[in-house]
């Protein structure tokens, strides 16, 4: 990929999706394997605002561990934070805190080069408009139902939990999401999931499943884990976390029609036609799961209820074209 693209992606990603303007500051918070990104992020930032500040720390040993607190103090006195690590900063409470101050804060984990000029150069306004879409569908449903040809089927209680669609355009006060993003997720109710979910995508902190993990849910916990080497590291992953790990967190559809499935899973879980089921800490989208820790699945080709429409079929929308 060229520099070119790599600066054109870093412009959209600031101008287009943060809506970063002439008179506001940002920080860019980055890390030793994302330091390329994070300068390109910095150097487009230094022509578009009054002041870019460019922080390196240590990468993160896993998604959801906390920066250093100075770094936390930072973020809550810019008006625009973006970062652009290794490991997800997403389900932090430095991001929490910032955004409750009214920053806006764009993550971008495990961002590559390829994936951010391939994915921002979407047409937003059919993100948008795919992404309402589903928002709409799911309003007032009791429980969703995945189900695939390879074994998935679980029922995850949602009546009442908020619907969070993420475009990734977020241009106003305590505005916060991926980047580059478009999906629709929620948080299922605690402790109430139940069934079986065959990861067949990506795992995250796994990669590319050549062989799924299949995933026994019990009263809301991942109980049972199987497959091959990418079980045994997804198991080894909830083990270092501790119990709260196995939680089910979040439930997802992706809408970026211009994302692939590349064992990355920031751009994995946007792309359209599947679903991820992810576990751990979901305190950022209304649940009360509180863990360092949170791991997202990807599920091809999925026939998806809500209650008893349905509204995905083999990963196709039904009656929708896009």
């Amino acid at each position: 990929m060229t520099n070119t693209a790599l600066e054109n992606a870093s412009l959209i990603a600031l101008r287009d999706c943060m809506g970063l303007k002439e008179n506001e500051t940002l920080l860019i918070v980055t890390d030793e394997i994302k330091r390329e990104i994070g300068l390109a992020l910095h150097e487009a930032g230094k022509n578009l605002c009054k002041e870019s500040i460019l922080v390196e720390i240590q990468s993160r040993e896993i998604n959801g561990q906390e920066p250093p607190k100075g770094v936390a103090e930072l973020m809550k006195t810019v008006d625009v934070v973006v970062c652009p690590t290794a490991k997800s900063l997403t389900h932090t409470d430095a991001r929490r805190e910032a955004v409750k101050l009214g920053v806006r804060v764009g993550t971008m984990p495990g961002i590559t080069v390829d994936a951010m000029a391939r994915c921002l150069s979407a047409d937003y306004d059919k993100i948008i408009d795919l992404t309402m879409h589903i928002a709409q569908k799911l309003e007032g449903v009791s429980n969703i139902r995945v189900v695939t040809d390879k074994g998935t089927d679980i029922t995850m209680p949602v009546k009442g939990r908020k619907i969070l669609p993420s475009t990734g355009v977020l241009k106003n006060k305590g505005e916060s999401g991926n980047l580059p993003s478009g999906e629709v997720y929620l948080a299922p109710w605690e402790g109430k999931s139940n069934g079986k979910v065959v990861i067949d995508g990506s795992m995250a902190g796994v990669g590319i499943i050549k062989e799924p993990i299949v995933v026994e849910v019990k009263d809301g916990y991942a109980e049972q884990i199987s497959g091959g080497k990418e079980a045994q590291k997804l198991t080894e992953l909830f083990e270092k976390a501790g119990r709260e790990a196995r939680a089910v967190a979040e439930f997802g559809i992706g809408t970026n029609y211009k994302a692939i499935l590349t064992g990355m899973i920031l751009e994995d879980e946007k792309v359209f036609g599947t679903i991820h089921v992810a576990f751990g800490n979901n305190i950022t989208m209304g649940g009360n799961i509180s863990v360092n820790s949170h791991m997202d699945g990807l599920v091809t080709e999925p026939d998806v209820y809500f209650d008893d429409e349905l509204i995905m079929q083999k990963g196709k929308m039904v009656g929708y074209e896009v």
